[in-house]
């Protein structure tokens, strides 16, 4: 498979995944994300930058991994993010936020793109 979009509960700056389990709910389990998570060469989580105010994009996933170091780029109402070795590049934004505003509600620390773009 070439690529997989799927949602997050969180998300971690070396590109680990958990989007299974809601700490307090009862869950079935993990349905088939792992599934499209293995073997995809590309895997993009759409997902809303926050939760209640909350980072959901951390130094690491404090909820259990569906898939560690899986995730290509992440993309949410803020921002595009692509995962590399160094961290989370920022290379698209919203222009309703600024990067700072961005960076304010992300605990992990971005990179930003020298090519930075707007996403509009």
């Amino acid at each position: 498979m070439d690529a997989t979009i799927l949602g997050g509960l969180e998300v971690d700056e070396e590109g680990s995944l958990a989007n299974w389990i809601i700490p307090g709910k009862k869950m079935p389990g993990m349905g088939g994300a792992m599934d499209l998570l293995v073997g995809a060469k590309n895997v993009i989580v759409a997902m809303e930058h926050t939760a209640k105010g909350n980072p959901k994009i951390l130094k690491k996933c404090r909820l259990p991994y569906t898939a560690v170091k899986c995730i290509t780029k992440i993309i949410t109402e803020m921002g595009v993010m692509v995962v590399t070795p160094e961290g989370l590049l920022l290379t698209e934004y919203n222009p309703e936020f600024t990067v700072e505003e961005i960076q304010a509600v992300t605990e992990a620390q971005l990179i930003i793109s020298p090519d930075l773009k707007s996403m509009v």
